[in-house]
């Protein structure tokens, strides 16, 4: 199962403090990692580094390196031009934000059957592409499912 992580999920994990959010953001990019069954969308990346810049008050040079490291074990997919077309039909039929609607439409193309995030209304699914909250109990076992914990970490 192809997973991915959206900004959210990005900025949550590096937050310093080892709240509940931020320590299940790492948790699951983790399992991600490890298991090699996540795929970074450029967008996320794009708004993760903003975000983390603007707001978080990251370093460009932290940013930088989180990133590099991120890359460096999970590939990571642009959007093509097609998905743009696919994107403004979501938003017209589906009530989908544009920069949402274009995570699905990237998301969908590459073959990602699940987006982590808790942007979305849990457990919406749009043409085989399933958003999920990680952070709502009631899905840890669809997330074990999706990111099985590896035995010894």
């Amino acid at each position: 199962m192809t997973v991915s992580f959206d900004t959210n999920i990005l900025v949550y994990a590096t937050e310093p403090k080892a709240e509940r959010k931020s320590s299940r953001a790492r948790e699951v990019i983790a399992r991600g990692m490890r298991n090699g069954s996540s795929i970074l969308l450029l967008q996320t990346l794009t708004e993760f580094s903003s975000v983390a810049i603007r707001k978080t008050g990251i370093s460009v040079d932290q940013v930088l390196a989180m990133v590099r490291i991120w890359q460096s074990v999970m590939a990571v997919e642009g959007a093509q031009a097609n998905d743009l077309f696919d994107a403004l039909n979501a938003v017209k039929n589906s009530k989908l934000s544009f920069w949402d609607a274009m995570i699905w439409a990237t998301a969908r193309r590459v073959g990602l059957r699940h987006v982590l995030t808790e942007d979305f209304q849990d457990r919406f699914e749009l043409d085989g592409v399933l958003f999920v909250n990680p952070f709502e109990r009631s899905n840890d076992r669809l997330i074990d499912e999706i990111l099985p914990a590896v035995q010894g970490a």
